[in-house]
């Protein structure tokens, strides 16, 4: 029996998340990993590879940083979880209100849909209203009942849990405006990522964005799409929520809202937080996350996010000492400027063997995609497959691209040297049909209704 097979005879899925399943990866990928070191995970035989999965994103320093884990050590040591708050569960709060721009409270979770979820009950709560809308193009908000209804996998979820999530698209203030029409008064709040490999930038914006041409300091920057929702929310009496798990701690050390330059009244944190370690956390503004509270006699209760294992003193004291290296070595900035080699070094090479129409980075340099078209012009999952298995063959794995600070100078030659040799295989496979070079079946959707 093969780890693919052990790890689907015990586990759904094969896996705690279903990005990592077997379905979302050729088959010559690993399918179980022992260790990561920096920007380098190896496989139980030893199998060395350079990776831009990088945890999901959620690792943005490197793997097994010596600085984190002493900090996480030190706190385990105090203890792990206390009967009361923790000196360190008080110190991560205060870093972080002092950090985000919209911050005055802080809660704690060890998952994305624990917070997302607690936002929205938040805005339920303090507008008294029941429908929620999110963008179409954002492919994740929470594995809870009122998101994933509105996916194709809608097996064991009641249709009363999602009928009052609504959905427009990114970009077209006038699908928004729809909503709010047809739902006047019963909009509690919208929920967005502050930008993907899309960014929220009016039309008339042709500046390229850099780590040092932020939005905010753009004379449009009021004109872009953030602005336009926020403005529509607050007409409406709902709340704006950035959802920040991807973005926070990549666009700016203060979040993607501190680069756009936009206030929102509620925020969410996760991927990047801690360089690993599970933390998660709700931020905004006092006068809504006080309705979590236990201070204001009369005040009716809200439950919000309980959870014993939320503030946990070793991650904490992994994300306490993760924005101190942020600051310390200007961390962002190097994902700028290994992202703009990367990315303008990717498309040069994919020009130089003529499938700059089949094989390109998209987005920006902080937030980029490849994408991967057949020859007919289509984008294609096969290609996609073909193009991570060959990469996995020169000893790169890149599900997708997720820089840490451990990628240098040498592994971005090591990522060009494997880009070579792979365009060489895809364009064969252009030419002479991708049935002569993908080996076993192509990845697949996650959000698809049957396996």
């Amino acid at each position: 029996m093969n780890y693919s097979q052990r790890l689907n005879s015990v586990i759904p899925g094969g896996a705690h998340t279903y990005s990592r399943g077997d379905d979302q990866y050729p088959i010559n990928a690993p399918q179980i990993l022992k260790k990561g070191k920096d920007c380098y995970v190896w496989d139980p035989e030893g199998n060395k590879y350079l990776d831009y999965g990088m945890a999901l994103r959620a690792v943005t320093i490197g793997y097994a940083n010596e600085r984190i884990n002493r900090a996480a050590i030190r706190e385990m040591e105090n203890g792990v979880n206390l009967t009361r708050p923790s000196m360190i569960e008080l110190e991560a709060a205060e870093a972080l209100i002092d950090l985000i721009p919209c911050a005055e409270m802080v809660k704690f979770a060890k998952n994305g849909s624990n917070v997302t979820t607690a936002a929205i009950k938040i805005a339920r709560a303090y507008t008294g209203k029941k429908y929620v809308c999110i963008p179409r193009q954002h492919p994740f908000f929470s594995f809870d009942d009122w998101f994933i209804g509105v996916t194709p996998i809608k097996r064991g979820i009641p249709e009363e849990h999602y009928s009052t999530t609504l959905v427009f698209d990114y970009n077209d203030i006038a699908s928004l405006e729809k909503l709010f029409d047809k739902h006047r008064g019963e909009i509690a709040c919208v929920m967005l990522e502050p930008a993907t490999t899309v960014d929220p930038c009016p039309a008339e914006c042709s500046k390229v964005r850099t780590v040092d041409q932020r939005c905010a300091d753009c004379g449009n920057h009021e004109k872009n799409f953030l602005y336009q929702v926020k403005d529509l929310c607050h007409k409406n009496e709902a709340l704006f929520i950035l959802d920040e798990m991807i973005t926070g701690f990549r666009w700016d050390i203060r979040g993607a809202q501190n680069y756009f330059g936009i206030i929102p009244d509620l925020a969410t944190f996760g991927k990047g937080m801690a360089n690993g370690f599970s933390v998660t956390a709700l931020l905004g503004q006092k006068e809504f996350l006080k309705i979590g509270g236990i201070k204001e006699e009369g005040m009716e209760r809200t439950f919000l996010v309980s959870t014993t294992y939320g503030a946990e003193m070793h991650a904490l004291g992994a994300l306490v000492e993760t924005i101190n290296m942020y600051k310390e070595l200007n961390i962002v900035k190097h994902f700028w400027e290994y992202g703009a080699k990367l990315f303008e070094g990717f498309n040069s090479i994919s020009k130089s063997f003529d499938l700059q129409d089949h094989l390109f980075m998209d987005g920006g340099y902080v937030c980029m995609n490849y994408v991967t078209k057949d020859n007919k012009g289509n984008v294609s999952l096969p290609f996609r497959t073909l193009f991570s298995q060959e990469m996995i063959r020169n000893g790169v794995l890149m599900p997708w691209i997720a820089v840490s600070y451990a990628h240098k100078d040498e592994e971005l030659n090591y990522t060009f040297e494997a880009l070579e040799k792979t365009m060489k295989v895809y364009k064969k496979a252009l030419n002479e049909g991708i049935e002569k070079y993908l080996v076993g079946p192509s990845i697949k959707p996650v959000f698809r209704k049957f396996n």
